[in-house]
């Protein structure tokens, strides 16, 4: 008969939390107006000739690029990421989906 085992993972820090946390937001924020971008406006600036959704939506996508490039940066300096996390973060942000991607693959490789 199988018993339960304590877990011998190691297991983050409050801080660490917060850190995984906060990027796992940011990449998807960032991940969400990258799609918005390509998919609705896009489309709207060249199919129908309204420009203001680029414009708009093409602000919001640069500020929050920038803030997930930041919070990576601190989230790698506060948990103990792999070596490939870092420029795996950056190269998904500019793919679609890849900051989805990129935090499942990085919650799976913490909990190895």
């Amino acid at each position: 008969m199988l018993q339960a085992q304590p877990s011998t993972l190691p297991t983050l820090t409050k801080r660490q939390n917060s850190a995984l946390k906060n990027l796992t937001i940011m990449g998807y924020l960032e991940g969400t107006s990258f799609l918005l971008l390509l998919g609705i406006a896009m489309p709207l600036k060249y199919m129908l000739g309204i420009p203001e959704a680029v414009k708009y939506v093409g602000m919001a996508h640069g500020a929050l690029f920038i803030a997930y490039i930041l919070v990576l940066l601190i989230a790698t300096s506060k948990i103990k990421m792999p070596l490939w996390a870092m420029p795996a973060g950056v190269l998904g942000s500019f793919l679609p989906f890849g900051p989805f991607i990129f935090d499942h693959l990085l919650k799976k490789r913490l909990r190895e």
